[in-house]
């Protein structure tokens, strides 16, 4: 995709998420924050703070461990040692206490299934959540481009599935 297609297929999508009943039923929000090729997630994390949400953005340690961070709107972020952009400081919460994280996706298929980036961060992060019948928090909700849709993904059992997808189309 073009720099302009992603940005418009990303205001899309950020729409999406901000009129969905989960976001709008959230007071504490997981979000990453945008790399140059993923969905654009500035506009949902914008809103959310203006709503008087949480918001709260990944952070990795070098075991392996993901936590979130509360982010302020003047919250420092630096690039970690993968590159992608986390908070220097702020208030860390465990997974469990968010409502619904957005979750960056690589590829995904119609069953809910994702893959990232692949270092499992999310799914050791969410492992609590795979043998769940039913969920309540935090549903993890995968945005991502509707091109980036594959047929049938291979699951691996660690692998947690997304509660959501939600992409530019309809």
């Amino acid at each position: 995709m073009g720099a302009d297609e992603r940005a418009t297929a990303s205001a899309r999508i950020s729409d999406r998420v901000i009129r969905s009943h989960e976001y709008a039923s959230c007071k504490r929000l997981g979000v990453y924050l945008p790399m140059r090729d993923e969905v654009d997630t500035t506009v949902v994390i914008e809103r959310a703070w203006r709503a008087q949400k949480s918001v709260f953005a990944p952070v990795t340690d070098t075991h392996g461990t993901m936590n979130f961070c509360e982010i302020l709107p003047d919250t420092v972020v630096t690039r970690n040692r993968y590159g992608l952009w986390e908070p220097v400081s702020g208030t860390i919460v465990a997974a469990r206490d968010l409502d619904i994280v957005i979750t960056p996706v690589v590829a995904f298929d119609d069953s809910r299934r994702r893959v990232g980036m692949g270092g499992g961060y999310y799914d050791r992060c969410f492992h609590f959540l795979k043998n769940r019948r039913k969920w309540l928090k935090p549903k993890l909700i995968g945005v991502a481009f509707a091109c980036q849709e594959s047929r049938a993904l291979q699951s691996d059992t660690w692998d947690v599935p997304l509660y959501s997808i939600v992409t530019e189309i309809a």
